[in-house]
Parts: C-alpha cells; structure tokens; sequence
C-alpha cells in the first residue's frame, strides 16, 4: 500500500491514539477509548484506508513521485 500519512499528521494520530488507550485502560473513559488502537496504527503504519478513498495524501515522500 502506498504510504499516505506523513509529518504533523503522523504524529498527532500516534499521540491521540496512545492518549485515548491509556484512558480507557485507567478507566477514565468507557469502552470506546479502546479505539484509540485505530489512530494509533495509521499513525505507525503510515496509511490510512480514509485517506485512500478520498484521495488525500499528507506525506511528502510521496508527492514528489
């Protein structure tokens, strides 16, 4: 898969996604805060299935092909 999540945007989805996990595991928020585990993989992985079916691409490896 093509790489489409770069910079800034990597970096916010890793901190939220390990924010929201760490609420959830302290109890702090209900069940949902386990989502966090979807951010938290865009952000490692670099590609996000959303970005692919809109068409958006923040990663500047990428735009310079």
């Amino acid at each position: 898969m093509k790489l489409n999540v770069g910079g800034i945007d990597r970096i916010l989805r890793i901190v939220v996604g390990l924010v929201l996990i760490a609420l959830a595991a302290t109890g702090t928020v209900g069940w949902w805060g386990w989502l966090g585990v979807i951010p938290l993989a865009t952000g490692l992985f670099r590609v996000c299935p959303a970005y692919s079916l809109l068409g958006m691409n923040t990663c500047p490896l990428d735009k310079k092909a």
